[in-house]
């Protein structure tokens, strides 16, 4: 039976990400996924999707190499907070108070086994729209209509020296529930999805062939259909995006997906995953073979093989 303090995080909120070409970047979120600026600061610039209730969704920033900075959880309550504070701090891994950025409140800083910096909160700004006032009164802003419109920030995907060290850290520290897996046949896992509520999957760990330490595979925005997927990747190669992989449908957890490289080098996936949505609280995880795994994709596509060559920074 799944514990009540497994619900103690109510999503993914933000994620700080690393860029070489930060104009070229920034032209990419803000230009191609129709996210708004909402503030600057030294090196860096926030940006927002249409329909985060929060002041910001991406935290981008120069730096030499392309990767991940700090990615922020929000709890649903102070008391919550506090839990998976205490959970952390009895795992060592916490890095103390601080100021929250942009709207958000006391954020207390935190890493996980691989050395990826994290963050988790309670207390917010919700956004207020202006000049992007929408006509419903139940989304946070206008439909802008015109790019590819990323209504949300989805998932995180982090390349790890040790998928399981790492999953079983956040599964304990923030009460994260696994829903889907690939076992080796080595008995080792190749990847391991968690969730917080009733999406299938927030948070990923994969393996990392370099054990590099501290690398990001993708983040992940929601568009609102499939079809706006498929005319993403029309968008995306009329202003000479490199697009990985898709549009096709994941097997696992059943997204429909494409993957594109963003100028800076950070991969980028936009995904749909339908109606889908794990209602039972006790659902029992998925596990697929490396048998299986190797068929591909949903329809048959062959995974492409940069998707195990590639991560930032770039190693």
């Amino acid at each position: 039976m799944t514990h009540p303090t497994a619900f103690d995080v109510a999503h993914l909120a933000n994620v700080e990400l690393f860029t070489p070409e930060f104009d070229k970047s920034r032209w990419f979120f803000e230009d191609l996924l129709a996210m708004r600026v909402v503030a600057e600061a030294g090196d860096s610039v926030y940006l927002r999707t249409w329909d985060d209730y929060e002041l910001y969704t991406i935290k981008l920033t120069a730096r030499e190499q392309a990767g991940v900075g700090r990615t922020s959880f929000r709890a649903i309550s102070q008391e919550a907070l506090e839990r998976r504070v205490a959970a952390i701090e009895e795992r060592g891994l916490g890095d103390g108070w601080v100021d929250g950025e942009v709207g958000t409140g006391p954020t207390f800083r935190f890493h996980d086994p691989d050395g990826h910096e994290m963050a988790i909160y309670y207390e917010t700004e919700r956004y207020v729209a202006t000049d992007d006032r929408p006509a419903l009164k139940n989304q946070a802003s206008r439909f802008p209509g015109h790019g590819v419109n990323a209504r949300r920030i989805d998932h995180i995907n982090y390349l790890a020296k040790d998928v399981e060290a790492n999953g079983e850290f956040l599964a304990k520290a923030l009460g994260m529930r696994e829903s889907e897996r690939i076992r080796n046949d080595d008995g080792k896992f190749a990847a391991w999805w968690f969730h917080f509520s009733l999406k299938s999957y927030d948070v990923v760990y994969s393996d990392d062939w370099t054990k590099h330490g501290n690398r990001l595979h993708h983040i992940a925005f929601a568009p609102d259909t499939r079809e706006d997927i498929l005319k993403a990747a029309d968008i995306f190669l009329e202003n000479g995006i490199h697009i990985e992989s898709g549009p096709h449908k994941h097997a696992i957890n059943q997204t429909f997906f494409l993957y594109v490289w963003e100028p800076g080098g950070n991969r980028i996936e936009f995904a749909n995953a339908g109606a889908r949505l794990l209602l039972d609280p006790d659902q029992p995880v998925v596990e697929w073979s490396q048998a299986e795994r190797k068929k591909g994709q949903a329809w048959g596509m062959k995974t492409i093989e940069t998707f195990h060559t590639h991560g930032t920074p770039l190693v």
